[in-house]
């Protein structure tokens, strides 16, 4: 057993309400400049609909993800190192900006400087990427609210899976009553497809909390990795070349905060916590035959944090007490292991998928409310989950490999701990057989409460910091992704803060965020006086980087029969002489 630690994440989609504000911090944040104009590392989606890029879930078109092989074993779904070495310098699987969408502005000179007339002026779209005038017809959640639901719901992937299980008029009724938010980011995957699909080896998966980020220096834009990930959460940079993804905001995990998407949440809806799980059988998990086994196979992974022989491996590879305390009050794990509420993203692409969804129990009881019955009953939300199978099909192709089992299970133990807090809350005879019907006490309904509805934010977000003996090294730690046109925050070059030297990454100032915001171009790092980091400074002597640095003496001459060796700011002949 080789115990290592994971960054995880859970979101709850009964508390979605579809107002895109994560989306928009995020896009703020890490895609707001030139080259990844059309990128969204956090998307949000309304199910049914085609997603974004449209379809991606077409793993017959897409070949994203793995699979297994004639002998069992696990072979990525786009072809092995024959293949790509053929399809290199041509890769004929990956989306085009048509199957995302071409991203636009609008002619604002046009309509500010018109002059006046009868007729009033319009701001036309133009293309961020031609800068000719275009017709908008696609974005990144065109089918916001089901909008165009009758003409393209049938293209939703899992809308055709359901089809093949229902009848044609049924699931109509379904497209008409059922709706729901559906927020994605990276999945930060244990078997990760991009990471063995990169053939310059620049994507990679940290060890110490198993983020998967890009090398800026080491990638060649072979895009692969757009191939790789069966998610689409891998993006190609066409000003710089480069593939670029999620990096869940590395730099605030680091010093214990959570990611923009999280911390701006409207809805408070996600969960960010560390869960251990044993490296060495991460393959066998996901070479499991079956494909409605990979969900089990995966909560096997995961370790529990009290057991004295899980702790003691976690040790033995390095990881300190602060971050195995952290991971036994990770809300992930309890989530996710203890009580079964979380589901993993399409487990059937073998990539053990970090990311969990609590599925939403609200098309159930909005469907009893419509018609007249009471939806915080416990024996109407269960018989209405028996009933209405077309929501739980569909909820099963998006979590559970098409399982209903798994669906239903966390769809009534949801349904379970509502109608026993609505007991609770209005002071009638708590029922303990309501727990018992779905394998839960009724104290573990009581908790599993307290952590969907009103947990504290020290609660969602239990992120353990760097290591201590890291922590100075870190604070000081430049963006590694901070490259011309990259994704770095808060370097010099690509968003104009001009600096003249690497700044904390913690550390974001307003008058960064204007120059980023407001500028045309690139800002020259020589052109502007560097900034001087005093979130350290001690108050004795000087700042580094404060004043210029003093004259140097000039070097003594060398020994006999030989000289220093001249270094490049050396003066000119003329000046040594």
């Amino acid at each position: 057993m080789r115990v290592m630690a994971q960054m995880g994440m859970v979101m709850n989609l009964d508390k979605c309400i579809g107002c895109h504000t994560c989306s928009v911090t995020c896009k703020q944040a890490w895609t707001n400049r030139p080259g990844v104009e059309y990128v969204w590392f956090n998307n949000v989606e309304t199910r049914p609909g085609q997603g974004y890029p449209r379809r991606y879930e077409d793993q017959e078109r897409w070949r994203g993800g793995w699979r297994l092989n004639r002998r069992g074993r696990l072979t990525l779904t786009a072809g092995g190192r024959l293949r790509k070495l053929l399809t290199i310098f041509s890769n004929p699987v990956m989306p085009t900006i048509d199957d995302y969408y071409e991203p636009w502005t609008y002619d604002y000179d046009t309509l500010i400087t018109a002059p006046v007339g009868e007729d009033f002026p319009v701001a036309r779209p133009k293309s961020l990427l031609s800068g000719k005038p275009m017709a908008i017809e696609w974005s990144a959640n065109w089918d916001d609210d089901l909008g165009g639901a009758p003409e393209l719901g049938h293209l939703d992937p899992m809308v055709a899976q359901v089809r093949e299980r229902t009848s044609e008029q049924v699931l109509m009724e379904y497209e008409k009553s059922f709706m729901m938010y559906l927020p994605r980011i990276c999945e930060h995957c244990l078997n990760p497809s991009c990471v063995a699909s990169c053939p310059s080896g620049a994507m990679y998966k940290r060890s110490e909390d198993g983020i998967v980020l890009v090398d800026q220096d080491r990638c060649r834009g072979w895009r692969m990795c757009v191939t790789g990930c069966p998610y689409k959460k891998v993006y190609f940079n066409h000003r710089t070349g480069k593939a670029e993804k999620c990096t869940f905001c590395y730099p605030r995990v680091e010093v214990g905060l959570p990611t923009v998407c999280s911390e701006t949440c409207v809805g408070r809806l996600r969960y960010i916590g560390l869960v251990l799980y044993d490296a060495d059988r991460v393959t066998a998990a996901a070479s499991v035959p079956d494909e409605t086994d990979l969900y089990a196979a995966q909560l096997d992974l995961m370790l529990d944090p009290h057991d004295p022989e899980v702790i003691a491996g976690a040790r033995r590879e390095g990881i300190s007490d602060d971050w195995i305390e952290a991971a036994q009050r990770s809300p992930i794990h309890a989530l996710a292991k203890t009580y079964r509420v979380a589901l993993p993203l399409h487990p059937e692409y073998r990539t053990m998928p970090m990311v969990w969804y609590v599925p939403p129990l609200s098309p159930v009881s909005e469907a009893l409310r419509d018609t007249g019955f009471d939806g915080e009953d416990v024996d109407n939300l269960f018989g209405a989950i028996e009933t209405l199978r077309i929501p739980v099909a569909y909820l099963a192709s998006l979590f559970s490999a098409g399982d209903t089992t798994v669906v239903d299970g966390v769809l009534r133990r949801l349904a379970a701990m509502r109608s026993y807090m609505r007991r609770v809350t209005l002071g009638e005879e708590l029922d303990e057989g309501i727990a018992a019907a779905v394998g839960m006490t009724g104290d573990q309904l009581v908790e599993l409460y307290r952590l969907l509805a009103i947990a504290k934010y020290e609660d969602r977000y239990v992120i353990p910091s760097a290591y201590a003996e890291q922590g100075h090294q870190l604070e000081e730690l430049a963006c590694s992704l901070d490259v011309d046109g990259g994704p770095g925050m808060y370097g010099s070059g690509p968003f104009g803060e001009a600096s003249g030297r690497p700044v904390p990454v913690s550390v974001e100032t307003f008058h960064a965020l204007r120059q980023r915001q407001t500028s045309s171009g690139f800002a020259d790092p020589e052109s502007r006086a560097a900034k001087v980091n005093l979130l350290n400074w001690d108050g004795r002597g000087t700042p580094p980087g404060m004043f210029p640095p003093a004259a140097e003496p000039s070097e003594p001459p060398g020994p006999a029969g030989g000289s220093p060796e001249a270094s490049s700011d050396a003066p000119s002949g003329e000046e040594q002489r």
